[in-house]
């Protein structure tokens, strides 16, 4: 299956899929080999360790060209993000999608939750080159002299003049936030929450163009423009340069975590080092570097949609312990997680979480799912039993 088809499939489930998009995944769909793989992708990336119950092929082919339907009846189009209802929560073994049924029973466990904790939303602080912050809230419209903001993607205009000066901007997520933003290049960056990135409000041109995640994360889709003089572009976090050229990739650099994560999805790149030790890596391929040691490593048999699937609006967790988990979700609901028993810590499994379920929605499949027994909620801190 090609890259294209995969990156169709995750914006379906995620209801972020334009119209061509979808009659292209409608027509390659037509083809009884192309189904198998359709099949096979989802189980790997949505249901994991599950098998499908009455898999109807033809069903959902139809869905697919329903949705055709619906976005074709839809004026405005221009929300290609919109994180719609749809694909469900899928956490632990037995727990499939819409068309498929329970196989395992649910628990009734009394809990004690004194707050409803709701998921995170589009929000950022945005600093300019004076010092003065402007607040980007969800769905509010913001102007600067150099930008507009629709609420959640920040679009930085070309410059009409040429000028000789770099102005910085900083753009902040606060944890239980995320935003979006185009650089003057048409450079698209998406910031995960608790991150913050440091760019030019407009590039020089003729020099290399440059940013800095100086914390958090992000993903980049560069854009390269063949008649632009200065096509490099280079991301700076810490002590590591990552050197890119039309291409796309994650970069995860958080301060409460010893390792950067350096994941390349289409393209190529070259990190690097402090040491002056320069590494290239290649689609699917996702480097891991420690600044304090200087060890890196590389890994060549990544599942690309668990890195990279929150930029769809889920979480894809794949076989990794629950500490870590909780680390992601604590991140996006703004919580502080805290675990009486040590040892569920160490437990994996596997699942895809959407991002815009309610904190309890996903505590209680833990517990469905015989992960945790128990769970308390006390105003911002979640333990769980």
């Amino acid at each position: 299956m090609n890259r294209r088809i995969e990156k169709i499939i995750v914006k379906y489930f995620s209801r972020s899929a334009s119209i061509d998009e979808l009659e292209t995944l409608s027509k390659w769909m037509t083809d009884p080999i192309n189904v198998d793989f359709y099949r096979e992708f989802v189980e790997i990336n949505y249901l994991a360790d599950y098998s499908f119950i009455n898999f109807d092929s033809e069903n959902e082919k139809q869905k697919i060209l329903k949705m055709i339907r619906q976005k074709r009846l839809t004026k405005n189009s221009f929300e290609i993000f919109k994180y719609a209802a749809g694909v469900i929560l899928i956490i632990g073994l037995g727990y499939l999608m819409t068309d498929y049924k329970f196989k395992t029973p649910i628990n009734d466990i009394t809990k004690t939750v004194n707050t409803v904790i709701e998921p995170g939303t589009n929000k950022a602080t945005l600093t300019l080159d004076d010092g003065s912050l402007l607040i980007l809230a969800n769905d509010e419209k913001v102007k600067t002299q150099n930008a507009d903001s629709n609420g959640k993607v920040i679009t930085y205009n070309a410059p009409k003049k040429k000028s000789d000066k770099i102005q910085y901007n900083y753009l902040t997520t606060p944890r239980g936030g995320q935003y979006s933003l185009v650089l003057s290049d048409k450079t698209s960056v998406w910031l995960n929450s608790e991150s913050q990135l440091k760019y030019p409000v407009a590039f020089i041109e003729g020099e290399t163009r440059e940013v800095e995640l100086i914390y958090g994360e992000a993903y980049f889709d560069v854009f390269n423009n063949p008649n632009n003089k200065a096509s490099k572009f280079k991301v700076l976090n810490k002590s590591q340069v990552i050197e890119v050229l039309g291409t796309e990739f994650n970069l995860k650099a958080y301060r409460d975590e010893d390792y950067i994560y350096t994941t390349l999805v289409e393209g190529n790149v070259a990190i690097k080092l402090k040491n002056g030790d320069k590494k290239n890596i290649f689609p699917e391929q996702q480097a891991k570097w420690n600044p304090t040691n200087n060890s890196f490593s590389l890994k060549t048999d990544i599942n690309l949609m668990n890195e990279i699937s929150w930029r769809y609006g889920v979480f894809n967790f794949d076989g990794k312990p629950l500490a870590e988990i909780m680390k992601t979700v604590s991140r996006w609901y703004d919580i502080e997680v805290r675990f009486l028993d040590k040892k569920i810590e160490e437990k994996e499994f596997v699942g895809v979480i959407r991002k815009n379920r309610n904190l309890e929605d996903i505590l209680q499949n833990l517990i469905n799912f015989e992960v945790i027994k128990d769970y308390e909620i006390n105003e911002k801190t979640v333990i769980l039993k």
